[in-house]
């Protein structure tokens, strides 16, 4: 059976539009042999972020904690805190040992090669007459 290739089974993690304060927006392209994944963690330091990859699962984990008072009184609250995840499914064409990645500016970026075996190649047709010949 053939199927389109579609590494990554989507997302399954917390938040499902821009509205969940638990949600971290992401983008997935392709870029010849690399995928990327960027996600938006304003607010964050680097070491906050967690990045764990298990089996076919890579799960994100990113810590904001609360910067409020007990003297404090919020008057509108739109940022969330607490501990955000977001886990998505590796297809089996990726390389997973070779992943890395980047915090810049309030966005993790991680970049995903793909393995050598699962790249597009060209299959060389012959004529019949060139194979009974080489017979």
């Amino acid at each position: 059976m053939l199927s389109r290739f579609d590494p990554f089974h989507w997302d399954f993690g917390h938040g499902h539009g821009a509205s969940d304060r638990r949600y971290m927006a992401a983008d997935v392209y392709r870029e010849g042999d690399v995928f990327y994944l960027e996600i938006d963690v304003p607010g964050v330091d680097h070491d906050q972020i967690d990045v764990e990859i298990d089996k076919s699962t890579m799960t994100i984990t990113v810590d904001r904690p609360y910067q409020g008072s007990e003297d404090r009184t919020n008057l509108v609250r739109g940022r969330g805190f607490g501990t955000f995840k977001r886990r998505f499914h590796l297809g089996e064409g990726l390389d997973s040992d070779g992943i890395q990645a980047a915090y810049d500016n309030g966005v993790l970026k991680l970049t995903i090669p793909v393995l050598e075996s699962a790249q597009p190649r060209k299959v060389e047709v012959g004529a019949i007459r060139d194979a009974i010949e080489a017979s």
